[in-house]
C-alpha cells in the first residue's frame, strides 16, 4: 500500500490506461487509489502488438524484460478464404525486421502493469464510482464500498463506454462522441485443434475475418471482426448465439472451434468505435485512454497510446504542480494531434481490413497476392510510420 503523503489521484478503471497512470503518478510522488468495478483484473483478451509510442513508454518504465517474458512469437501468417483456399502467406518478422515490436495478449500487458504498480498504489477491486463533485480545489469522490475521498485529481480510465465520462460530460451528447466504424469484434481463447503452435491463420470472407493465433500449450486466441449495421451492448448470455451466426458464414473451422469453447469461457464482444471529445478534461476530472480517445482495435495503437498518454500526463503535472487544470490542458495539447492522426488511420483501415462488398473483397485479395514482396513491405511499413512519428513527438 502506498504511504506517499503527496497529492491524491483517484483512478476509475484498472486496465492499461488506469494502471499506466498509477505507475507514472506514483513515480511522480502522488498517492493513487485505483477503483475497478470488476472483482478481478480484466481486459480484452485479444492479441496485440506493442510498438512505436507504447514500446517507447514501456522501455522508459523498465517493463520490456517483463513484456518479453510473456511475448507470443508469430510464425507464418496464412490467409485463406471461406473454402480454405490460400490467398497469401506472410512472415511478419522477416517482412518488418526494421521495426521493433512485441506481440502479446492484452491481458498479459495488464498483468505486467499490475505487477509493476503492486505496493505502490491502493487497488480496490469490485468497487465503482457512486458520485463525484468537481470543485475548484479538488474533487469529492464517493465509492461503492462506502469510501468518501477528497482527491486532487479524478481520472476516468474506464474504457470506451466510460460511466465517468457520461457522469461528468453529460450522457445526452454520448451518441455524438462515439463514432461507429460499422464493425463489431469478438475475442476468446479456445483449444488449438488447428495445430498452430506459434502460427497465425486468418479466414477471410466478405464482411468478416476471423484470426487464430497459436499460443502454445494446446491453446489459441481467436478474434472475429465483422461488418455490422447494429451496435450497442450485447449481454453475455447472448454473445455465443450471435457469434455462432457470424461464424457459420465463413470457413467450417470457425463454427467448429466456437462450438468447442466451454460455456464458462468469457467472450469479449464490442463495437469497433472511436471516441471524439472536444475536451478530455473538465476542472479536476480528466479522461485517459479509450475513455477519452478510443482509436478502435483496428488501429493497433490503443494500448500503446494509453501508456504514452499516462506518461505525458505525469510530466505535465510535475511541471505545473500548483496548476492542475493548466497541466491537463498541456497534456491534451501534446496528445491531440497524434490521436487525430491515428483515428484518421483507423477510418481508412477498417474497410481494407474487412471489405464489406464482394467487389472490394476480391480487389483487396487480388492486389495483395499480386504485390511484389518489396511493395508489400512498403505497404506495411507505411502503416507503421505514423506510430514511429508519434513516438518521436512524445520523446
Amino acid at each position: 500500500m502506498s504511504t506517499s503523503a503527496g497529492p491524491l489521484a483517484v483512478i476509475i478503471g484498472a486496465g492499461v490506461a488506469g494502471l499506466s497512470c498509477a505507475w507514472w503518478l506514483t513515480n511522480a510522488g502522488w498517492r493513487v487509489i485505483v477503483a475497478e468495478r470488476a472483482p478481478h483484473l480484466r481486459d480484452g483478451g485479444y492479441m496485440m502488438g506493442l510498438s512505436g509510442p507504447g514500446l517507447y513508454t514501456a522501455r522508459r518504465m523498465g517493463l520490456v524484460p517483463a513484456l518479453r517474458a510473456v511475448e507470443r512469437e508469430i510464425g507464418e501468417n496464412v490467409y485463406r478464404d471461406r473454402r480454405g483456399r490460400e490467398l497469401m502467406r506472410i512472415r511478419y518478422r522477416e517482412l518488418l525486421k526494421e521495426i521493433e515490436w512485441i506481440i502479446l495478449k492484452r491481458t498479459d500487458l495488464v498483468q505486467v502493469l499490475h505487477e509493476a504498480v503492486a505496493g505502490r498504489c491502493e487497488l480496490r477491486l469490485g468497487v465503482s464510482l457512486v458520485a463525484c463533485r468537481n470543485e475548484a480545489q479538488g474533487v469529492e469522490v464517493a465509492l461503492s464500498n462506502g469510501e468518501a475521498l477528497r482527491a486532487d485529481l479524478l481520472i476516468g480510465a474506464d474504457g470506451v463506454h466510460s460511466e465517468l465520462r457520461e457522469r461528468v460530460f453529460g450522457a445526452d451528447a454520448e451518441s455524438r462522441r462515439m463514432e461507429q466504424l460499422g464493425y463489431r469484434y469478438a475475442a476468446y481463447d479456445a483449444d488449438d485443434t488447428l495445430g498452430l503452435t506459434q502460427n497465425f491463420v486468418s479466414y477471410a470472407a466478405v464482411g468478416h475475418q476471423v484470426e487464430y493465433h497459436g499460443l502454445g500449450g494446446g491453446r489459441l486466441a481467436a478474434l472475429h471482426v465483422w461488418r455490422s449495421t447494429e451496435h450497442g451492448s450485447v449481454p453475455g448470455s447472448m454473445r455465443r448465439e450471435l457469434l455462432a451466426g457470424i461464424a457459420g458464414r465463413t470457413h467450417p473451422d470457425a463454427a467448429r472451434i466456437l462450438a468447442g469453447v466451454s460455456t464458462d469461457t468469457p467472450i469479449a464482444l464490442d463495437d469497433l468505435a472511436m471516441i471524439r471529445m472536444p475536451n478530455w478534461h473538465r476542472g479536476r476530472v480528466a479522461l485517459v485512454g479509450d475513455a477519452a480517445h478510443s482509436l478502435s482495435l483496428i488501429s493497433g495503437q490503443g494500448a500503446g497510446m494509453a501508456m504514452a498518454s499516462a506518461s505525458v500526463l505525469a510530466q505535465e503535472l510535475q511541471r505545473r504542480p500548483m496548476d492542475i487544470e493548466h497541466a491537463l490542458r498541456a497534456h491534451e495539447a501534446r496528445l491531440r494531434p497524434i490521436i487525430m492522426q491515428l483515428q484518421q488511420r483507423s477510418r481508412k483501415l477498417a474497410p481494407v481490413y474487412v471489405p464489406a462488398s464482394a467487389w472490394g473483397f476480391a480487389l483487396r485479395n487480388s492486389a495483395m497476392r499480386a504485390l511484389p514482396r518489396f511493395l508489400l513491405k512498403r505497404y506495411f511499413l507505411s502503416g507503421l510510420k505514423s506510430e514511429l512519428e508519434a513516438a518521436a513527438a512524445l520523446a
